[in-house]
């Protein structure tokens, strides 16, 4: 079992900068890849950004260029670097890990962008 824990949302506004944490504990060796998810309201979920074992990313064509994903081993997190925001954004995001076929799941946490 690998049990994920974000931290970071918030209310931002337009323009602004935020950062998302992506806390893994549990059975987390053999991860293949983490990412991170949206969901805005009404819509359906999806893909933000990834970034697999060996540190490749992809990144939505929405936020290419505006969001970074990166991981500390050591601290086994993943972390979603958000600039330049825009109200389009607002979604409850979710932390997501691959593991021998199985994907995990966070809560989810809010991020709320103000025009």
């Amino acid at each position: 079992q690998v049990q994920l824990v974000e931290s970071g949302g918030g209310l931002v506004q337009a323009g602004g900068s935020l950062r998302l944490s992506c806390a893994a504990s549990g059975i987390i060796f053999s991860i293949n890849r983490q990412a991170w998810y949206r969901q805005p309201p009404g819509k359906q979920r999806e893909l933000v950004a990834g970034i697999l074992s060996g540190g490749t990313t992809n990144y939505a064509d929405s936020v290419k260029g505006r969001f970074t994903i990166s991981r500390d081993n050591a601290k086994n997190t993943v972390y979603l670097q958000m600039s330049s925001v825009k109200p389009e954004d607002t979604a409850v995001y979710y932390c997501a890990a691959l593991r021998e076929a199985q994907t995990y799941w966070g809560r989810g946490t809010q991020v709320t962008v103000s025009s």
